[in-house]
């Protein structure tokens, strides 16, 4: 790879003005949608379709690709900077959701293996500064669109998201899926062991959910944090009824291709589809 750049500037003026840099030349390709809140049990919801335009070209939430990777070398006009010696911040290219960062390790390594206290420091540092949702999907069971490892980072919290940090308990009990959970301490956000801290906690509910953390490739599973609060969530499968499921809809945002797809989860419940794609509570 060549030099790295400079140190990233992840201000979010930054960030807002390389978003309008990046689109004005059409290198970042949001898509636009439309959207309904869903409840299910008291549990909140967000559901997203594209949106349908009279005149425009409708632009589609692009494909998983086994030979491209497109985090290597990444589009200098989405590329954000460095942060740590290990990882680049990235504009994601075909953003839902405003400010959305892909935080990517310079060198390749695969989605599959563990989240490293390198890792947890970069993301990390984006939480402690910005709050927001970090969230990371292992493999594509998991519903990875890359190979290449790469955490994500949006500014505002999905509302099932929002709901746990208000009421954990109450909330956390009705997911009726495997799942591991840890409340997060304050200190932790302002200490020098920010990545260790989190890796620690990581470490310690894959072994709850019966996952060796050192393996080097782990199972699908699903990861939230927040400032608060970080939760896993073991995976069986990518897709319900052709809806790909990835982190975010755990914490409570949800992308269907169709009114009819709509109609089916309406019916069904989002926390059903959930507990499908996910493991069974033992």
């Amino acid at each position: 790879m060549t030099a790295p750049p400079a140190p990233s500037d992840l201000s979010l003026d930054t960030i807002d003005r390389r978003l309008g840099e990046a689109y004005a030349c059409g290198a970042l390709q949001p898509i636009e949608t439309d959207q309904v809140q869903l409840r299910d049990r008291g549990a909140p919801f967000v559901v997203k379709w594209i949106a349908r335009r009279d005149g425009q070209v409708h632009r589609h939430k692009p494909t998983r690709s086994a030979t491209h990777n497109p985090f290597l070398p990444p589009e200098a006009t989405l590329t954000l900077g460095a942060i740590g010696k290990h990882h680049l911040v990235l504009l994601n290219k075909y953003p839902v959701m405003a400010r959305h960062l892909l935080i990517v390790t310079r060198d390749f390594e695969a989605q599959t293996r563990p989240i490293s206290d390198d890792d947890f420091a970069a993301l990390g540092a984006i939480l402690a500064a910005h709050g927001g949702l970090g969230f990371y999907n292992a493999g594509e069971r998991a519903g990875a669109s890359q190979d290449h490892k790469h955490l994500q980072w949006i500014p505002d919290l999905p509302p099932l998201a929002q709901r746990v940090s208000e009421q954990p308990d109450d909330t956390v009990a009705r997911f009726g899926f495997r799942h591991a959970f840890a409340s997060l301490p304050t200190a932790l956000w302002s200490s020098d062991g920010l990545g260790s801290g989190l890796g620690q906690c990581y470490r310690t509910l894959l072994t709850q959910l019966g996952i060796a953390p050192a393996r080097a490739d782990l199972p699908p599973y699903n990861l939230l944090m927040t400032r608060e609060w970080m939760c896993v969530i073991p995976r069986s499968v990518e897709r319900w009824q052709h809806m790909s499921i990835n982190a975010l809809g755990f914490a409570g945002s949800l992308f269907v291709k169709s009114r009819d797809q709509l109609q089916a989860l309406t019916e069904t419940g989002p926390l059903e589809v959930l507990r499908a794609v996910a493991e069974a509570q033992d």
